[in-house]
């Protein structure tokens, strides 16, 4: 079983909306408690952030990824190179700056950046790039790793294809570099359901969770983030 949360109440106390708590702080700890019991922010304006447990989760099993054919042949012929962690800062700013369809502005606030940029410092959260051949950033994602548990954040790209290549690279990195069995993708989305993605309740989701995180300890984030 999880330890107890040192800064949020119990997930069973979320709402059926899975909201679970709203405060103003950000800081790596509490991020690293949040994503070891299930949960996630969400800002909700400057200075507040809200936390959810969704009583149903996306997931992506590694073991049962499934690429298209028409995206075999696209991945073949990509001229990118792939890397992991070259260009954290990079990466998350671009994904701030994407517009997305139906969405107005952008969840990834100046405070989110900051915050994911202080985890990143301290080994927490990850980006995934690739680079075209003049060595110009096209594409790429971030998440946040812990042990062997791995929840995507966002995407962008700024040619077509280029993050569908950083992203099928980064799960085979995860799988074979850090043994990573699935990754969170929080809620459903067309490319990971082409992908194979599948949502499970919200206990099975913590138990996997539990497993994932290993003989990681929520004493301090000194002591649960990777080495």
């Amino acid at each position: 079983m999880l330890p107890p949360s040192r800064f949020f109440p119990p997930v069973a106390d979320a709402d059926e909306e899975g909201f679970l708590a709203w405060s103003g702080d950000l800081s790596v700890a509490a991020l690293v408690d949040a994503y070891t019991h299930g949960i996630f922010p969400w800002p909700c304006d400057r200075a507040h952030i809200l936390w959810f447990a969704l009583p149903v989760r996306s997931v992506l099993f590694l073991d049962r990824l499934q690429l298209p054919r028409s995206l075999r042949r696209e991945l073949k012929k990509a001229p990118w190179t792939f890397s992991v962690n070259a260009d954290f800062d990079a990466v998350i700013r671009q994904c701030a700056a994407v517009k997305r369809r139906g969405e107005q502005g952008t969840w990834i606030t100046p405070k989110m950046i900051r915050a994911y940029r202080e985890l990143h410092r301290a080994g927490g959260a990850w980006s995934f790039e690739a680079w075209d051949a003049a060595g110009r950033l096209v594409g790429g994602l971030y998440g946040v790793l812990l042990g062997r548990f791995f929840a995507g954040e966002s995407m962008f790209h700024l040619v077509d294809g280029a993050s569908k290549f950083a992203l099928v690279n980064a799960l085979d990195f995860l799988r074979r570099e850090r043994q990573v069995e699935w990754v969170d993708t929080q809620v459903p989305s067309p490319l990971f359901e082409r992908l194979g993605a599948c949502c499970i309740g919200r206990d099975e989701y913590l138990q996997r969770l539990e497993r994932a995180l290993g003989d990681l300890k929520n004493d301090g984030e000194e002591d649960i983030l990777p080495a």
